[in-house]
């Protein structure tokens, strides 16, 4: 025997049911319709821009060849992009929030003084994997491959945001006492910064198809972090003095 509504009941009920979602999804307006096929397109475009920055080389992004693999004209591509500087524009500041939101899920600073170089060791790791799975969006946001392109102001305050994240835990690391620079924060922070490009820039350049952590230069993340660890180690600078 089964336990429950009678079967014309529960038809009943689903077609209620059905009825209610049916109602929950409301019409789009035209205005709407067309705001949502606009950003469709967009992420087309720089799904293919980024496609063909990966087999040509950033430098060698194309237009006409952009707009015929998202089945447009290409005076039709400048209804979303007014040139070929502004699809730049938009890629990098993509490479920028992909990036920065990579960096959430890194291991949070607490009291902790170990917690401050498990951060640090996530942000060296989390570099090297991000040249490794987006090569295009690393090359535009971290390097300068392509001649006469500057970043917009509202992209570069973007790039900024992620800078003085990167003040902030030093400035945490300095609070708590668990660092002794031995020079300025923000000179302490490029220092890093040089480290961790210098690696990943070699890395790829020489052994790109080895994953993070491996290789000639993929496998000085921990010595990398270790020289830190013993040069900005508060017990050094004491011993020091």
């Amino acid at each position: 025997m089964m336990f429950g509504l009678p079967n014309n009941s529960r038809i009943k009920v689903r077609n209620r049911m059905s009825g209610t979602e049916a109602n929950s999804k409301r019409v789009l307006s035209p205005r709407e319709r067309r705001q949502r096929n606009r950003e469709e397109m967009v992420a087309a475009i720089l799904d293919a821009a980024r496609a063909v920055m990966r087999e040509e080389g950033v430098a060698a992004l194309n237009l006409h060849e952009v707009a015929r693999r998202v089945g447009l004209r290409t005076p039709s591509l400048y209804e979303y992009f007014p040139g070929k500087m502004a699809l730049y524009d938009a890629l990098y500041r993509f490479g920028i929030r992909l990036y920065a939101a990579g960096r959430e899920h890194l291991a949070p600073i607490t009291a902790l003084p170990a917690s401050f170089w498990e951060h640090a060791r996530g942000e060296l790791e989390h570099y090297m994997s991000f040249a490794q799975e987006h090569p295009e969006l690393y090359q535009l946001v971290f390097e300068r491959p392509v001649p006469g392109f500057v970043p917009s102001p509202e992209s570069l305050e973007e790039g900024a945001r992620i800078l003085a994240h990167s003040d902030q835990l030093l400035k945490q690391g300095l609070e708590q006492g668990n660092l002794a620079l031995g020079l300025p924060p923000e000179q302490a922070r490029d220092l890093f910064i040089g480290m961790m490009h210098g690696l990943t820039a070699l890395h790829m350049a020489n052994e790109p198809e080895l994953p993070m952590g491996s290789g000639r230069f993929g496998s000085l993340i921990e010595a990398a972090l270790a020289l830190f660890q013993a040069a900005w180690n508060p017990s050094a600078h004491t011993e020091r003095r």
